[in-house]
């Protein structure tokens, strides 16, 4: 029987209630919140009691935090500038960490959090929770069948949403980490295409803010190589348009047919197959729907972390800051493509 968890959330925000809050909920077995911290008083006693969370257990500081002897492991969402702060405090006092996404502000952070995780046999992990979705082992499975992959396209693009909840908060609005939305929101994107196809190895990119509420830049239009493969693609990502239909789908080419991973809709997404190495031999189009829990792979990604801090095993963890190092490495270098004007860049290496 696997143990129980106690958790101190660190960063009560939004997220931690919509998102991290309803998965420790459904799995008591697993996970018991015992302590809580937010910058804003307040908003850590209004998560404190929906976590069911004692108010002393509401600490004043991270070093409370910290201190206590209860607590198993820290999920951190603050605001990433903070991440490699975080980091050390959590290793100082022998506690595993969960952190939000992206890895860091910028690359020099996000470094820093790599060398920390690595010197430590604590589980350290990043929680891009793309990285856990159903839909990459499906295709994994078929991409075998259309090999080799040549070429891959991926677009995630939409309209701007007003009443997006997440555009109110001021870390958003008033970015310090490199590419806003870019980096906040297109880390998920790039965790499903290198998950997939392999990790970036040079990009040619355009980027561009189309909308002031992002805080920064919003969309990125690109093209790629992927390392040591030859395979080539299109990576474009941004929801910041009029008004379009949602879109977003990841198509990978191979000498003997096409994988398509289709997520627009997110409530029933979909895996498309279509065999055969000319069009004279292709064969019907196979569909695979995708059985995905509602949490969309936050709940794959907090069990995963659970069996790496149950079995005191990091090897067991999906998202490591070594693979999240990479996706902000590729948000670096779009940023710098297009401020050279779509010269060809070198992502950034461990």
């Amino acid at each position: 029987m696997s143990p129980v968890l106690n958790v101190a959330v660190v960063g009560t925000g939004i997220f931690a209630k919509d998102g991290h809050l309803p998965v420790y909920s459904a799995h008591p077995d697993k996970f018991n919140v015992v302590a809580a911290f937010n910058r804003t008083k307040s908003k850590a006693l209004d998560f404190a009691k929906a976590a069911g969370v004692p108010e002393e257990k509401v600490y004043d500081t991270i070093e409370e935090v910290m201190n206590d002897k209860n607590v198993t492991y820290i999920d951190g969402l603050l605001p990433v500038q903070l991440n490699p702060t975080l980091v050390k405090k959590a290793i100082e006092a022998g506690k595993p960490i969960l952190l939000e996404k992206p890895i860091a502000a910028n690359m020099a952070q996000a470094r820093e959090v790599v060398e920390l995780a690595e010197k430590t046999d604590l589980p350290i992990a990043i929680a891009e929770n793309w990285s856990y979705l159903e839909c990459i082992d499906v295709a994994k499975k078929h991409i075998q069948r259309i090999g080799p992959v040549v070429a891959f396209t991926h677009n995630s693009t939409g309209p701007f949403v007003k009443n997006n909840k997440y555009l109110a908060t001021t870390w958003r609005q008033n970015p310090e980490h490199i590419g806003g939305f870019l980096s906040d929101g297109g880390v998920h994107q790039l965790a499903l295409v290198t998950a997939l196809v392999g990790d970036i190895d040079t990009v040619s990119a355009h980027t561009a803010q189309v909308r002031k509420e992002s805080g920064d830049c919003d969309i990125v239009f690109s093209t790629v190589t992927v390392k040591d493969s030859g395979i080539i693609g299109t990576f474009t990502y941004g929801s910041a348009f009029g008004a379009t239909e949602k879109s977003v789908y990841l198509k990978i080419y191979g000498k003997n047919g096409n994988v398509t991973v289709d997520l627009s809709d997110k409530t029933a997404p979909v895996v498309k197959v279509r065999v055969g190495d000319c069009a004279e031999n292709a064969q019907d189009e196979e569909i695979y729907p995708i059985d995905q829990d509602s949490s969309f792979g936050v709940q794959a990604e907090f069990l995963n972390f659970h069996e790496a801090v149950a079995k005191n095993d990091k090897s067991l963890l999906v998202s490591t800051p070594r693979v999240a190092f990479h996706h902000l490495a590729c948000v670096a270098a779009f940023l710098e493509s297009s401020d050279k004007k779509g010269d060809n860049v070198k992502v950034e290496r461990l």
